[in-house]
């Protein structure tokens, strides 16, 4: 080596500032460390149909530490044989309230939830990315106009029409269904029955409060809704002003008067071909089964007892072969029926309900049929064998919160939950599911630009700060960001969201101070009758009606005279005088 070579340590820290390269630079998603983010860390056990304890993930977490390269082989092995995609989740809260619902279209790129805070979110996974996870529309289906008055309802149940996914059928806790496309746009509101009928085949439409709907599996313009007034009304979607069929629910029940409440109805077609089956539950504890096509006069089936009366049976669903029929009921238990011997229940299971609080809670087979799909009161998600009813996966999800609605999408391969703590979660795995919340893990995250806050805008054209430029919403009171977009917390007819709120009206500059008096005089005619005697004013034109009168002029020289009777001297005493002769 020469001695006047010089010799330059490698300093990291300047190696650290300085630059790699020229010209743009594109930051890549780091996918796997985003994924492994969204692992999922339980804070409950996990159990599997061999009654084997595994351990929680945060367990799994610790004891991974310490073992060797190859046990973390053998665990990635484990996790290519999971059956079941619930390895990872997002999770989404856009709501306020218990969420009642969640509807996904066939190609799995859209999702809409309904919740008891009277809304509808819609979502687009290829709107979100890891930090952007909000609904890109609020609707609140029971809004009216402005002037009117304005009433809330919880959301009972969403669907999109699984023929025609540009309809979204919207039942809400109303004797109205709605039908709103899938940019929630409303189409069409159906007709409300006339309650004073007695007969249910005379009236147009329910007439007391939905309870859910299901649309018609094979045809495109049929759905069927189920109602408190002990009726199911099948509708065309092109004729909102009448139902097409009605089918009357005569309860047998002592002291019903032959009407009880229908709570649940499944409309489902067998993968194979054959007919429809129409199947609804019953307040008074009945099950009862039509032929999907009608004669809908006569029941082809009917169970009296298939849940204890007077318990609200919200979980109802068939499976995709169309023989086999999964009820749960008010009455802790989750039953299995035949349809082709439609009698004696298959399998029960006990089952904790939440129906009494949570109406819409539900249950629903996989895609397949080769699992079914429930929640559970302490808010796990329970994957039960369509055979035999037993557990083959107990997993938490909303540890503590009851779990309300579950449905397992098949294109997506990803299960997705709502909660009574208005918690959404999308539970899935990278190496079976596709697109959807795997999609959406897999991107960049979108980076925070200070123009994304609204507070340090400028207009450049005025060189004035964001907050200090006068819009046309300046005569409302404040700067806040709140104030400069009113419609933050409002509904589409601009009525407050929460309906304990009354609407506040715009405060102008007129109504802070006292108008002129003079000015009001001078500019407002007859603003002087205020303060005037209303007798004064009419007794002061008596002399010019008398002499000119405007509305009996023609007959003036005509116009009779008023005569007036005498008095006589004892009717001018008054009636105090004959009192003291009857004395």
């Amino acid at each position: 080596m020469d001695e006047d070579e010089v010799i330059v340590e490698e300093d990291a820290a300047l190696k650290q500032f300085l630059p790699t390269g020229f010209g743009k630079q594109t930051k890549e998603a780091d996918v796997a460390r985003q994924l492994d983010k969204s692992k999922r860390s339980t804070n409950g056990p996990t159990f599997k149909s061999d009654d084997t304890h595994i351990k929680s993930t945060r367990e799994a977490d610790e004891d991974n530490k310490d073992d060797d390269d190859d046990d973390n082989d053998d665990d990635d092995e484990s996790d290519d044989d999971d059956d079941f995609p619930v390895s990872h989740e997002l999770m989404l809260k856009t709501h306020d309230r218990s969420i009642t619902t969640i509807t996904v279209d066939p190609s799995g790129s859209r999702f809409i939830t309904g919740s008891t805070d009277c809304t509808i979110k819609f979502h687009d996974f290829a709107s979100m990315t890891p930090n952007t996870l909000h609904a890109f529309k609020s609707v609140d289906p029971t809004a009216t106009k402005q002037s009117a008055n304005s009433e809330t309802h919880p959301i009972h149940h969403v669907e999109f029409n699984p023929n025609s996914p540009s309809q979204v059928l919207v039942i809400s806790a109303t004797p109205q269904a709605k039908l709103f496309s899938r940019d929630g746009e409303e189409i069409r509101e159906f007709v409300k029955g006339d309650m004073y009928l007695r007969d249910m085949h005379n009236t147009k439409g329910h007439i007391s409060a939905i309870t859910t709907g299901a649309w018609h599996p094979t045809n495109r313009d049929f759905f069927v809704t189920a109602g408190t007034d002990s009726t199911l009304r099948v509708w065309d979607v092109n004729m909102p002003l009448k139902q097409k069929d009605v089918i009357v629910h005569k309860s047998r029940a002592a002291g019903s008067a032959g009407r009880t409440r229908m709570t649940a109805v499944a409309w489902g077609s067998p993968i194979q071909g054959g007919r429809n089956l129409l199947i609804a539950a019953a307040l008074d504890g009945s099950l009862v089964m039509w032929d999907g096509e009608g004669n809908y006069s006569r029941p082809a089936a009917e169970i009296r007892e298939a849940h204890k009366a007077d318990t609200w049976t919200g979980g109802l669903d068939i499976s995709a072969d169309g023989r086999t029929v999964v009820t749960r009921g008010g009455d802790d238990t989750i039953k299995i029926w035949d349809t082709r011997k439609f009698k004696r229940p298959v399998n029960i299971v006990e089952h904790p309900s939440t129906s009494d609080q949570y109406a819409t809670t539900n249950i629903k087979f996989s895609s397949t049929s080769s699992s079914i799909l429930t929640g559970s009161i302490d808010g796990n998600l329970h994957i039960l064998n369509p055979g035999t009813l037993k557990p083959e996966l107990v997993t938490p999800v909303t540890y503590g919160s009851p779990l309300v609605t579950v449905m397992w999408h098949d294109k997506l391969n990803q299960i997705l939950t709502g909660s009574a703590n208005a918690e959404m979660h999308v539970l899935y795995n990278p190496k079976i599911s596709r697109k959807g919340a795997a999609m959406v893990m897999s991107k960049t995250p979108k980076r925070r630009h200070i123009d994304d806050d609204p507070n340090f805008t400028t207009d450049l054209s005025q060189g004035l700060s964001g907050d200090a430029i006068t819009t046309g919403d300046a005569l409302r009171s404040g700067a806040s960001y709140a104030s400069r977009h009113p419609t933050i917390g409002l509904t589409v007819s601009g009525r407050s969201r929460d309906p304990r709120r009354p609407h506040i009206p715009l405060t102008t500059p007129f109504a802070k101070s006292q108008p002129d008096e003079m000015h009001i005089k001078n500019n407002i005619p007859l603003s002087s009758m205020r303060d005037e005697d209303p007798r004064e004013a009419l007794l002061k034109y008596a002399e010019k009606a008398e002499k000119d009168p405007m509305f009996t002029n023609a007959w003036k020289q005509t116009q009779p005279k008023t005569l007036y009777a005498d008095l006589s001297d004892d009717e001018e005493e008054g009636p105090e005088k004959k009192k003291r002769r009857q004395e």
